[in-house]
Protein backbone atom coordinates (compact mmCIF):
# COMPACT_ATOMS: atom_id res chain seq x y z
CA UNK A 1 0.00 0.00 0.00
CA UNK A 2 3.01 2.52 0.41
CA UNK A 3 4.62 1.31 -2.30
CA UNK A 4 1.35 2.16 -4.30
CA UNK A 5 0.90 5.65 -2.62
CA UNK A 6 4.75 6.84 -3.32
CA UNK A 7 4.03 5.82 -7.04
CA UNK A 8 0.99 7.41 -7.10
CA UNK A 9 3.10 10.90 -5.77
CA UNK A 10 5.60 10.44 -8.09
CA UNK A 11 3.27 10.96 -11.36
CA UNK A 12 2.41 14.11 -12.36
CA UNK A 13 -0.67 15.43 -14.13
CA UNK A 14 -0.80 16.64 -17.80
CA UNK A 15 -0.76 19.80 -16.88
CA UNK A 16 2.57 19.53 -14.57
CA UNK A 17 4.23 18.13 -16.98
CA UNK A 18 3.24 20.60 -20.11
CA UNK A 19 4.60 23.32 -17.20
CA UNK A 20 8.01 21.59 -16.73
CA UNK A 21 8.35 21.29 -20.73
CA UNK A 22 7.53 25.04 -20.94
CA UNK A 23 10.10 25.79 -18.65
CA UNK A 24 12.76 23.83 -20.35
CA UNK A 25 12.37 25.25 -23.49
CA UNK A 26 12.31 28.79 -21.86
CA UNK A 27 15.63 28.18 -20.12
CA UNK A 28 16.87 26.64 -23.44
CA UNK A 29 15.70 30.30 -25.31
CA UNK A 30 17.26 32.10 -22.20
CA UNK A 31 20.21 30.25 -22.78
CA UNK A 32 20.91 30.91 -26.72
CA UNK A 33 19.40 34.38 -26.59
CA UNK A 34 22.34 35.51 -23.42
CA UNK A 35 25.17 33.26 -25.92
CA UNK A 36 24.03 35.52 -28.77
CA UNK A 37 24.37 38.59 -27.31
CA UNK A 38 27.88 37.46 -25.83
CA UNK A 39 28.68 36.65 -29.67
CA UNK A 40 27.49 39.80 -30.86
CA UNK A 41 30.26 41.72 -28.49
CA UNK A 42 32.82 39.24 -29.41
CA UNK A 43 32.09 40.80 -33.02
CA UNK A 44 31.79 44.14 -31.82
CA UNK A 45 35.67 43.87 -30.14
CA UNK A 46 37.43 42.58 -33.16
CA UNK A 47 39.92 45.23 -33.52
CA UNK A 48 39.35 46.88 -37.23
CA UNK A 49 43.00 46.36 -39.56
CA UNK A 50 43.90 48.99 -41.99
CA UNK A 51 44.27 48.35 -45.84
CA UNK A 52 47.37 48.59 -47.80
CA UNK A 53 45.40 50.03 -50.49
CA UNK A 54 42.08 52.17 -49.44
CA UNK A 55 39.14 52.18 -51.74
CA UNK A 56 36.51 54.09 -52.85
CA UNK A 57 32.66 52.94 -52.17
CA UNK A 58 30.63 55.66 -53.49
CA UNK A 59 30.36 58.79 -51.95
CA UNK A 60 29.26 60.44 -48.21
CA UNK A 61 26.97 63.81 -47.74
CA UNK A 62 26.74 65.56 -44.52
CA UNK A 63 26.17 68.60 -42.99
CA UNK A 64 29.32 70.92 -42.30
CA UNK A 65 29.03 74.71 -41.03
CA UNK A 66 28.86 77.55 -43.74
CA UNK A 67 32.18 79.72 -43.74
CA UNK A 68 30.74 83.16 -43.07
CA UNK A 69 29.16 81.65 -39.84
CA UNK A 70 32.75 79.78 -39.29
CA UNK A 71 33.94 82.89 -39.46
CA UNK A 72 32.27 84.89 -36.30
CA UNK A 73 33.09 84.30 -33.30
CA UNK A 74 29.89 81.54 -32.54
CA UNK A 75 31.77 79.42 -35.10
CA UNK A 76 33.15 76.64 -32.68
CA UNK A 77 29.64 76.81 -30.28
CA UNK A 78 27.79 75.55 -34.03
CA UNK A 79 30.21 73.23 -34.98
CA UNK A 80 29.43 71.80 -31.47
CA UNK A 81 25.90 71.35 -31.84
CA UNK A 82 26.40 69.92 -35.50
CA UNK A 83 28.44 67.39 -34.25
CA UNK A 84 25.18 66.25 -31.91
CA UNK A 85 22.67 66.66 -35.02
CA UNK A 86 24.98 65.86 -37.97
CA UNK A 87 23.39 62.87 -40.07
CA UNK A 88 25.10 61.07 -42.71
CA UNK A 89 23.73 59.67 -46.26
CA UNK A 90 25.37 57.20 -48.33
CA UNK A 91 25.09 56.84 -52.47
CA UNK A 92 26.77 55.18 -55.30
CA UNK A 93 26.64 58.73 -57.47
CA UNK A 94 27.05 62.17 -56.36
CA UNK A 95 23.69 63.01 -57.19
CA UNK A 96 22.04 60.93 -54.58
CA UNK A 97 18.70 60.15 -56.24
CA UNK A 98 16.20 57.84 -55.29
CA UNK A 99 12.94 56.03 -57.50
CA UNK A 100 9.94 57.22 -57.66
CA UNK A 101 6.25 56.31 -59.53
CA UNK A 102 5.05 59.15 -61.53
CA UNK A 103 1.82 58.79 -63.70
CA UNK A 104 2.82 54.75 -63.42
CA UNK A 105 6.36 54.85 -64.51
CA UNK A 106 9.34 55.16 -62.39
CA UNK A 107 11.69 58.96 -62.55
CA UNK A 108 14.27 59.21 -60.38
CA UNK A 109 13.90 62.35 -57.86
CA UNK A 110 16.73 63.94 -55.57
CA UNK A 111 16.97 62.42 -51.96
CA UNK A 112 16.12 64.79 -49.19
CA UNK A 113 18.51 64.78 -46.12
CA UNK A 114 17.80 67.09 -42.97
CA UNK A 115 19.75 67.34 -39.38
CA UNK A 116 18.86 64.94 -36.61
CA UNK A 117 16.19 65.41 -34.24
CA UNK A 118 16.63 65.37 -31.02
CA UNK A 119 14.45 62.86 -28.80
CA UNK A 120 12.72 63.34 -25.42
CA UNK A 121 15.25 60.49 -23.61
CA UNK A 122 18.50 62.55 -24.95
CA UNK A 123 17.32 66.55 -24.22
CA UNK A 124 18.97 65.91 -20.53
CA UNK A 125 21.59 62.65 -21.67
CA UNK A 126 24.84 63.38 -20.08
CA UNK A 127 25.94 61.64 -23.12
CA UNK A 128 25.05 63.70 -25.24
CA UNK A 129 26.08 67.08 -23.13
CA UNK A 130 23.49 69.60 -24.69
CA UNK A 131 24.19 72.35 -22.35
CA UNK A 132 21.55 75.39 -21.48
CA UNK A 133 22.89 77.75 -24.44
CA UNK A 134 22.68 75.14 -26.92
CA UNK A 135 18.79 74.18 -25.73
CA UNK A 136 18.03 77.65 -26.54
CA UNK A 137 18.42 77.12 -30.40
CA UNK A 138 16.31 73.79 -30.55
CA UNK A 139 11.92 74.24 -30.48
CA UNK A 140 9.76 71.42 -28.74
CA UNK A 141 7.43 69.93 -31.32
CA UNK A 142 4.56 67.08 -31.89
CA UNK A 143 4.21 65.19 -34.56
CA UNK A 144 1.04 62.33 -34.77
CA UNK A 145 1.79 58.74 -35.56
CA UNK A 146 -1.12 57.37 -37.17
CA UNK A 147 0.27 54.09 -36.87
CA UNK A 148 0.89 54.00 -32.66
CA UNK A 149 -2.33 56.34 -32.55
CA UNK A 150 -0.27 59.16 -30.80
CA UNK A 151 1.66 61.76 -30.95
CA UNK A 152 5.68 61.87 -30.70
CA UNK A 153 7.67 64.37 -28.98
CA UNK A 154 11.24 66.01 -30.11
CA UNK A 155 13.52 68.91 -30.04
CA UNK A 156 14.11 70.51 -33.84
CA UNK A 157 17.14 72.87 -34.57
CA UNK A 158 15.58 76.15 -35.56
CA UNK A 159 18.46 77.81 -37.29
CA UNK A 160 19.56 74.94 -40.60
CA UNK A 161 20.52 77.70 -42.18
CA UNK A 162 23.94 78.12 -40.75
CA UNK A 163 25.01 74.58 -42.35
CA UNK A 164 25.17 73.39 -45.67
CA UNK A 165 25.50 70.12 -47.25
CA UNK A 166 28.88 68.90 -48.23
CA UNK A 167 29.73 65.76 -50.30
CA UNK A 168 32.90 63.64 -50.42
CA UNK A 169 34.49 59.96 -51.34
CA UNK A 170 33.59 57.89 -49.40
CA UNK A 171 37.14 55.60 -48.91
CA UNK A 172 37.36 52.50 -47.41
CA UNK A 173 40.65 52.52 -44.83
CA UNK A 174 39.59 49.88 -42.62
CA UNK A 175 38.10 46.28 -42.31
CA UNK A 176 37.24 43.91 -39.55
CA UNK A 177 38.90 39.92 -39.93
CA UNK A 178 35.79 37.32 -40.34
CA UNK A 179 35.77 34.59 -38.07
CA UNK A 180 33.80 31.83 -39.66
CA UNK A 181 33.20 29.44 -36.40
CA UNK A 182 31.82 33.10 -35.04
CA UNK A 183 30.06 34.14 -37.76
CA UNK A 184 28.71 30.39 -38.34
CA UNK A 185 27.61 29.84 -34.22
CA UNK A 186 25.94 33.45 -34.83
CA UNK A 187 23.89 32.63 -37.85
CA UNK A 188 22.57 30.02 -36.56
CA UNK A 189 21.44 31.56 -33.28
CA UNK A 190 19.91 34.04 -35.14
CA UNK A 191 18.41 31.87 -37.52
CA UNK A 192 16.37 30.18 -34.39
CA UNK A 193 15.89 33.19 -32.28
CA UNK A 194 14.15 35.09 -34.94
CA UNK A 195 11.33 32.62 -35.42
CA UNK A 196 7.99 34.02 -34.75
CA UNK A 197 7.34 32.04 -31.81
CA UNK A 198 10.73 32.43 -30.52
CA UNK A 199 10.34 36.15 -30.62
CA UNK A 200 7.18 36.14 -28.72
CA UNK A 201 8.60 34.60 -25.90
CA UNK A 202 11.84 36.95 -25.90
CA UNK A 203 9.86 40.01 -25.95
CA UNK A 204 7.08 38.41 -23.32
CA UNK A 205 9.63 36.32 -20.71
CA UNK A 206 13.09 37.73 -21.53
CA UNK A 207 12.40 41.95 -22.44
CA UNK A 208 9.43 42.22 -20.16
CA UNK A 209 7.26 43.03 -22.91
CA UNK A 210 7.07 45.86 -25.16
CA UNK A 211 4.33 48.04 -23.29
CA UNK A 212 3.78 51.82 -23.70
CA UNK A 213 6.91 53.81 -23.60
CA UNK A 214 6.22 56.97 -21.93
CA UNK A 215 8.59 60.02 -21.58
CA UNK A 216 9.20 62.48 -18.23
CA UNK A 217 7.76 65.50 -19.86
CA UNK A 218 4.58 63.20 -21.02
CA UNK A 219 1.15 63.02 -18.79
CA UNK A 220 -0.40 60.29 -18.12
CA UNK A 221 -4.24 60.63 -17.86
CA UNK A 222 -5.18 58.89 -15.07
CA UNK A 223 -8.49 58.12 -15.92
CA UNK A 224 -6.96 56.07 -18.77
CA UNK A 225 -3.93 54.21 -16.34
CA UNK A 226 -5.09 50.89 -14.94
CA UNK A 227 -3.37 51.64 -11.92
CA UNK A 228 -5.68 54.14 -10.88
CA UNK A 229 -9.10 51.49 -10.74
CA UNK A 230 -6.48 49.09 -9.04
CA UNK A 231 -5.23 51.83 -6.19
CA UNK A 232 -8.48 53.90 -6.00
CA UNK A 233 -11.35 52.58 -4.22
CA UNK A 234 -14.84 53.36 -5.68
CA UNK A 235 -17.83 52.13 -4.80
CA UNK A 236 -20.68 50.44 -7.27
CA UNK A 237 -22.46 53.59 -7.36
CA UNK A 238 -19.53 55.90 -8.14
CA UNK A 239 -17.72 53.44 -10.58
CA UNK A 240 -21.71 53.44 -12.75
CA UNK A 241 -21.49 57.28 -12.39
CA UNK A 242 -18.07 57.71 -13.77
CA UNK A 243 -19.00 55.42 -16.88
CA UNK A 244 -22.30 57.77 -17.02
CA UNK A 245 -20.29 60.67 -17.37
CA UNK A 246 -18.80 59.53 -20.45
Amino acid sequence: MENDNLLFSRLRSLRSRKRIIKKDVEKQIRKKYKRSNELWKLRRKIPLVSLEKPYQKGFVRFFVVRDDVKRTKDGEFFEGILTKINTYMYSETRKFLKKKRKFGRKIYVPRDQKLGRLLPYQWNDPKLGLTTREKQYFLKREEYNPFRKRYNVYYEFIEPWRFTLQVKPYMITHYKPLNSDLEKEIDELDSYLNQDKIKGIICKKINGGLGKLRYEDEKIDLIESRKYFHYKKMSATEFADYFMDE
